[in-house]
């Protein structure tokens, strides 16, 4: 089990703490591990292999001139789903790269937003390193403002 899924489980099973005080610890542990997450403040409700799940605060850090969450806010938040999907499934004998995203903005992000990665699980064990991750935002009135795909580059370790 790769690290991030077992510091999941250990930091949201915590009884002395609670679930909850768990997932903000394990935000905030993500965050320091690729320290530009931390701009947005993630609060990851779920992690499994094959999904991810995060809440961006909309707060004044990640406005935009509209006063709502900055088109790049959004991209921050879906790569850090994708990047927590993509720790928790990866077979141990591979390795992943992001390669590119192709993201349409769809609506405005006027609320916190809900940002999940998604893939199916035998996309990693096939001999394609090409790994196409769909990635979306997701508003709290349930509109969709932001969605895609992340592309990875999943290969042998070396």
């Amino acid at each position: 089990m790769s690290q991030v899924l077992t510091l999941w489980q250990k930091s949201t099973t915590l009884p002395v703490v609670g679930p909850l005080v768990g997932k903000r610890v394990f935000s905030f542990a993500f965050s320091q591990m690729a320290p530009y997450f931390a701009t947005i403040r993630p609060r990851f409700v779920e992690i499994r292999p094959d999904y991810a799940e995060l809440v961006i605060p909309k707060r004044r850090g990640v406005h935009n001139h509209l006063k709502t969450v900055h088109a790049i806010a959004l991209c921050n938040g879906l790569e850090a789903a994708m990047g927590a999907l993509a720790e928790a499934t990866i077979p141990a004998d591979k390795r992943w790269i992001p390669k590119g995203m192709d993201i349409a903005y769809t609506a405005k992000a006027t609320s916190d937003i809900t940002c999940t990665a998604e893939t199916d699980p035998e996309q990693w064990t096939s001999g394609d390193p090409d790994l196409p991750v769909r990635v979306k935002g997701v508003r709290d009135d349930g509109t969709v403002v932001i969605e895609g795909v992340i592309k990875l580059w999943v290969t042998p370790r070396s």
